[in-house]
């Protein structure tokens, strides 16, 4: 198995088989649409086939603080239609989460997905599992917000009522974890007469982990697992893939198991920081004889994934859809922030909101999938202040990105300006440029470029029909990752490349982006 399979911020992946088509479910925090569903039929290529949520009434971010937003979905497939739980977490600083709970449920991967339906807010992560009497249970780890307590109590289960949909009857905290604590992300299994719950533990960081344990009884007492985490690196931090934890259990129909589960890829031993974020891997484990699971693929095996095919990818946006590597950020209308078809040659950016709002700003990008790659694009922009501003980003949230940018100057000159929030917890920026613009041409459209190789980000750009040109100084490209700024548990996404429109007077300047693309091809062992 070459890993990650899901490369750049697919995080907490859930997976299951339906026949011989296996899908996996991950996070999208605060993008939207929210949850990505991948499709493969061998568990090595995978093809991205449905973003379920989709519409206002099934997921609206709007004011969600960076990181929040989609934590966690499980997708599970009974009564001929694929089950989706998921929470909408609205609140993350301080002692408490606001972690409302739901569940939606198609026929189809890639249809309309039911109006949701409320389940509780007691924690996130929720899981459903679908026993053989018919009967359904939600599991979820629950949050203690009292300052005496560990944050983590354990993992509450409580039984589904399909007819009156809602949960009904007892709740009872099941399983309080190993000794390692922070004990999240529940998936319920049934082999042999026995109930077995994995969990994540250790954090999101560098001690995650996967922890079983089992019981007869769905209730409990669960027993965990003698053998310790069946999946971690936590105490080999010479593997190239790190952080491990976070996954479920898959079977293929000859027999064999599977786990997938997230990873990071972080630059070195040395360099701690992981730029594309928590992706998807998947190892084979087997259960041994005394009914525990154990890897197949030892820990010494967990290679990074190197690049053996690199691709340029070019998008237009003369079509009637976004091409389906890129998302925006919190808003459920996306006619509020973009159009396809004003410009039937260019995807429109309206300006809206300062860059790092968490209401509605006009940012369309996709993710860093490569340590090294280069970035286009290629827009006409005729502001008519400085306060409007439309460019090309590489974001990770609103206290980590850099942005080159087409403005113009209280003079009357239109310029490229630069700035970058660099892992500052106060949100200020850096403007290496305030002092210098670069002047443009009053008219016509300017090319702009970006090439990341490591932890090193360089700016270029062209005016119509020139050669490129270096701008700006280099910047540091670590600091779009999980670990700079609040830290590895703190920050749950990735580094994304995009596009960019604000219009702080409210007008709603729009700026026309002709094209963009992400070249893989320069990487070498990315």
């Amino acid at each position: 198995m070459v890993n990650p399979v899901l490369r750049g911020f697919n995080p907490d992946p859930s997976i299951l088989r339906v026949g011989e088509d296996y899908y996996i479910a991950t996070s999208t925090f605060e993008w939207f649409p929210g949850v990505q569903i991948h499709h493969s039929r061998d568990l090595v290529n995978w093809t991205l086939v449905s973003r379920p949520l989709n519409r206002p009434d099934l997921l609206d971010m709007r004011g969600v603080p960076d990181s929040c937003g989609v934590w966690a979905p499980c997708l599970s497939y009974a009564d001929g239609k694929f089950w989706l739980l998921y929470t909408n977490v609205t609140r993350f600083d301080g002692d408490f989460k606001d972690t409302p709970n739901y569940l939606t449920t198609c026929e189809t991967i890639d249809g309309e997905w039911s109006e949701p339906v409320y389940l509780n807010a007691s924690g996130f992560d929720p899981s459903l599992f679908h026993d053989e009497d018919g009967r359904k249970w939600v599991s979820n780890m629950v949050w203690d917000h009292r300052t005496d307590r560990t944050y983590f109590q354990g993992i509450m289960l409580q039984e589904y009522d399909v007819d009156a949909q809602k949960l009904t009857g007892p709740r009872k905290l099941v399983y309080p974890g190993s000794e390692l604590g922070f004990t999240e992300g529940p998936h319920i299994y049934k082999r042999d007469g026995f109930y077995y719950m994995v969990v994540a533990e250790g954090g999101t960081g560098y001690n995650h982990a996967v922890t079983f344990a089992r019981s007869r009884d769905i209730w409990g007492p669960y027993e965990t697992d003698p053998n310790g985490h069946v999946i971690t690196a936590k105490d080999n931090p010479e593997h190239g893939l790190q952080r491990c934890g976070h996954g479920a259990l898959v079977d293929t129909p000859d027999g064999r198991h599977f786990f997938a589960h997230l990873v990071s890829r972080p630059y070195s031993d040395n360099q701690r920081r992981s730029p594309m974020g928590r992706e998807t891997a998947i190892h084979e484990v087997s259960w041994n004889a005394q009914g525990w699971l154990e890897l197949v693929d030892k820990p010494e095996n967990y290679q990074r994934f190197e690049l053996t095919n690199p691709t340029v990818k070019h998008y237009t946006f003369d079509g009637d859809t976004l091409p389906e590597d890129f998302q925006w950020l919190r808003t459920p209308v996306p006619s509020d922030i973009l159009s396809l078809d004003e410009n039937p040659a260019a995807l429109r950016l309206h300006g809206r909101e300062s860059i790092g709002s968490f209401f509605t700003q006009a940012l369309v990008a996709r993710r860093q999938t490569h340590f090294t790659y280069t970035a286009e694009t290629e827009l006409d922009f005729d502001p008519e202040d400085y306060q409007q501003m439309a460019g090309l980003t590489a974001y990770y949230n609103a206290h980590k990105f850099h942005y080159l940018f087409v403005s113009r100057h209280e003079d009357g000159r239109r310029y490229l300006g630069l700035m970058s929030c660099n892992a500052r917890m106060d949100l200020h920026t850096d403007q290496p440029l305030a002092e210098a613009p670069v002047w443009l041409p009053d008219e016509g459209r300017v090319r702009l470029g970006l090439d990341v190789t490591g932890d090193v980000a360089q700016f270029r750009f062209a005016i119509e029909g020139g050669e490129w040109t270096q701008i700006g100084p280099q910047l540091d490209a670590s600091l779009l990752s999980d670990e700079a700024g609040k830290g590895e548990g703190a920050n749950f996404t990735g580094a994304f490349v995009g596009m960019a429109c604000q219009d702080i007077t409210g007008q709603r300047k729009h700026a026309d982006f002709y094209s963009f693309s992400y070249d893989e091809s320069r990487g070498v062992g990315s």
